[in-house]
């Protein structure tokens, strides 16, 4: 069995919200050629190319037949968070993408779970939509952005959000977005090379320090891109919080390394010794197959790197295919038994 906990669904059609709310900002999609579309941002600026698989669910099936995939855990596309949109706009964009993502997990219900997203430039209507994926579409949980605007994950003005997540059970995907320092990374797609792994060790540094973690000890976390740059620089940052507590340990005490093996990452690292090195930081309770499907940074075939690993015992090569993502979802293989 194979569970890809990272892969990102649209709508085949996205509502012109910049003529509705009056200001821009927003993608809209380009349907120029059979099965292929464009994103635009709506000055008309493109954005990327995607097919048919990025908003088809009957594709998905048949690729996830010839990838031998069993379940996909959908998400919305990062750029769609909209959190700089106003409050009551990023709920309206939040519900269109949650309504259409759950009537795509209802065309197949044993292959496909849905991580909804929120609007979280307001905590109270993120909280509020939260519940409605959660106790009204049947979601697992959310997929939220490595920041919301100015603010890093340990703000205060988000710890509602997780404390509802943890008393959900809502599983929570951290996915990074709207990259840091993009302005100076312009080419060679230094953005999503250097800026993505660094947005998710971000991510992971502000919930640690931000002591978000160890005041809610049930909240299931998981980090796309296999943790980003966080585990090549777990040695810095130990570091980093012994020799000058005074700036480090100020809201949290309790070490970074203590949180290892608290936290889910995905296996998207594309190299088996980095695959290897997640495996052994993490535990290897804490690594699930993820393969940003259908985006080219991608792993084409999902799992095929686990795969790779020929050293694995049994046991944790079905951990790392399936049974780390079921747990941290909190779903059953009988879930989607056929």
């Amino acid at each position: 069995m194979k569970v890809d906990i990272h892969t990102h669904l649209l709508p085949p059609e996205m509502p012109r919200f910049a003529e509705r709310f009056g200001y821009g900002g927003f993608i809209t999609l380009d349907h120029h050629a059979p099965c292929r579309a464009r994103m635009l941002r709506d000055d008309g600026k493109f954005f990327r190319e995607i097919e048919s698989n990025c908003w088809d669910p009957q594709q998905r099936v048949v690729e996830c037949d010839a990838h031998g995939v069993q379940v996909q855990v959908l998400s919305t596309v990062p750029v769609l968070f909209s959190y700089w949109a106003k409050p009551e706009h990023g709920l309206e964009v939040a519900r269109f993408l949650n309504d259409h993502l759950a009537s795509a997990v209802a065309t197949a219900p044993r292959r496909f779970v849905g991580l909804g997203t929120v609007p979280l430039q307001s905590t109270d209507l993120a909280v509020k939509e939260l519940e409605r994926c959660v106790r009204t579409l049947g979601f697992a949980g959310v997929q939220i952005g490595s920041h919301v605007n100015d603010l890093n994950l340990s703000d205060p003005a988000l710890f509602p959000f997780f404390q509802a997540a943890s008393d959900l059970g809502a599983a929570v995907f951290v996915h990074p977005w709207d990259m840091m320092g993009e302005a100076k990374m312009a080419k060679y797609w230094l953005p999503w090379l250097v800026g993505m792994p660094a947005e998710v060790s971000l991510a992971i540094c502000s919930l640690i320090f931000g002591g978000v973690m160890e005041r809610l000890p049930r909240l299931r976390l998981a980090f796309a891109h296999g943790g980003g740059a966080f585990p090549g620089t777990i040695g810095r940052i130990q570091h980093g919080f012994e020799v000058r507590p005074d700036l480090v340990a100020v809201d949290n005490p309790v070490a970074p390394r203590d949180y290892l093996g608290r936290f889910w990452v995905d296996s998207l690292v594309h190299d088996a010794e980095a695959l290897r090195a997640i495996v052994k930081l993490f535990g290897a309770d804490k690594v699930a197959l993820g393969s940003d499907y259908p985006f080219p940074l991608g792993e084409d075939r999902p799992g095929t790197l686990i795969e790779s690993l020929t050293d694995l015992e049994t046991p944790v090569r079905e951990r790392l295919l399936f049974r780390n993502a079921l747990e941290w979802l909190g779903r059953s293989h009988e879930d989607f038994a056929p």
